[in-house]
């Protein structure tokens, strides 16, 4: 399971600020919390900064990487930015994110294979985010045979099925289901990544909502998750279900986990004794 740490990016107050003053220890602090708790990736996203996001992209990869032994995820919409903190990342980033949307698709993609960056590639066009499982799948399909024409490795390439709230279309939940399973039947090779909080918005008790989803997108395929890494409950929750689904040779993971006691034990998941 990859894992990528959702927590520095600036359209939180706290990191826009510390983004905004520069302030390094405060960064760095996110990034060692996120690395201890084990992500692959931590997501550096400076989007909000709008005028100044190449220069604030490009010193949030130096000062994560001043401080951890992680690749980032360069998360934004500007291949300018995303073409200046790749340039300046140590090691094999992510790139977040291509669409098929024709110029986004033209001016961001060959960013990959530059760098030799692993990329997220969204399940949308022109059209928009397609409505059921069956076009977001021929969607990321088109992606894959992009991506893979112009020489990005299959196993490079992370599609998102574009979660969306369940709050504001009952199957929404469904929808994203669907098409995990469908690349995972029908594209071998490829990962399915997610962004899971997108699925609780608007609604009360998120981390329970985000939590179910996590398991159920697991039981359909997804491999790669957008999420934050010092939600205990929720990491417990994904180690559990990797054991569960033979992703863990011999439970390694799910022992170790839990002699470090981070699934729960008396912090109320279980309190077997």
């Amino acid at each position: 399971m990859i894992t990528i740490g959702e927590l520095i990016n600036t359209s939180r107050k706290a990191v826009g600020e510390a983004v905004r003053t520069r302030d390094a220890a405060r960064i760095q602090d996110l990034a060692r919390h996120q690395a201890e708790a084990g992500v692959d990736y931590i997501d550096v996203n400076a989007g909000t900064l709008v005028g100044e996001e190449p220069e604030a992209l490009t010193w949030l990869v130096r000062t994560v990487q001043a401080a951890v032994d992680k690749p980032c995820c360069v998360d934004s919409a500007d291949p300018a930015a995303v073409d200046a903190a790749l340039a300046a990342h140590r090691g094999r980033a992510v790139v977040n994110s291509v669409t098929l949307e024709k110029d986004r698709f033209e001016r961001m993609a060959p960013l990959a294979p530059k760098y030799g960056a692993r990329l997220v590639a969204l399940c949308m066009d022109d059209r928009g985010i397609p409505v059921d499982a069956r076009y977001r799948f021929e969607v990321a399909n088109q992606l894959v045979e992009g991506l893979t024409a112009m020489g990005v490795a299959r196993d490079d390439i992370l599609l998102d099925p574009l979660v969306q709230p369940i709050s504001t279309g009952t199957d929404n939940g469904l929808v994203v289901l669907d098409t995990i399973r469908a690349i995972r039947d029908q594209l071998p090779g490829t990962h399915v990544v997610c962004g899971l909080s997108n699925v609780s918005y608007g609604l009360p008790n998120r981390k329970l909502l985000n939590t179910a989803f996590l398991v159920l997108a697991m039981a359909a395929g997804l491999d790669a998750a957008i999420l934050n890494p010092l939600d205990e409950e929720q990491m417990a929750f994904l180690t559990a279900t990797r054991a569960l689904l033979g992703q863990d040779r011999f439970c390694r993971g799910y022992l170790g986990a839990h002699r470090r006691g981070v699934l729960g034990g008396d912090k109320g998941i279980s309190k077997e004794k």
